[in-house]
């Protein structure tokens, strides 16, 4: 979807999607109320609450054309070339990996965990024929951004058709 400059940066429902939460369920906590949340480890059991972690996180990326190619940008701080896959097939382009939080085995209890570790995954169809050929495409990993760019495919977009 594309945007200009007069729309909201982020959407309502893109807000939604973004933090996994839904407005109606925002609440602030008394101090009072906080043992109430306290709750014993699951056994198993669906026990109604939403376990995000079998769904590896999204990476947000830009993607846009300049005259001969198309690029796609994703911010990746703190994630390593090694711990880092991408791939394409068909003009599906695929960028996946794990980001390590250098967790502390002496941690004995959270106060605010912002951050997201552990894997990701984005796949994107592109919106325009690109050439998938090694050489035709670069990607480069430099101060937490990564950039591929795809050399466009070059498609007449006039045909003549003879009239009968």
């Amino acid at each position: 979807m594309a945007r200009t400059n007069s729309d909201d940066m982020l959407m309502e429902d893109e807000l939604a999607a973004i933090f996994g939460t839904d407005s109606d369920a925002t609440s602030l906590v008394d101090q009072d109320d906080k043992a109430a949340l306290d709750v014993a480890p699951s056994d198993g059991e669906d026990d109604g609450w939403d376990n995000t972690d079998d769904f590896p996180g999204q990476l947000a990326v830009d993607v846009y054309e300049t005259a001969d190619k198309l690029i796609v940008k994703a911010r990746t701080a703190g994630i390593s070339k090694s711990d880092l896959n991408v791939s394409i097939s068909d003009g599906i382009l695929t960028i996946s990996g794990i980001l390590s939080g250098g967790e502390d085995e002496n941690t004995t209890a959270w106060h605010i965990q912002e951050c997201y570790w552990g894997e990701f995954s984005r796949t994107i169809a592109l919106p325009v024929p690109v050439k998938e050929e090694e050489g035709s495409v670069k990607a480069e990993l430099k101060d937490g951004v990564l950039t591929i760019a795809f050399e466009k495919e070059k498609v007449d977009t006039t045909v003549n058709i003879p009239v009968m």
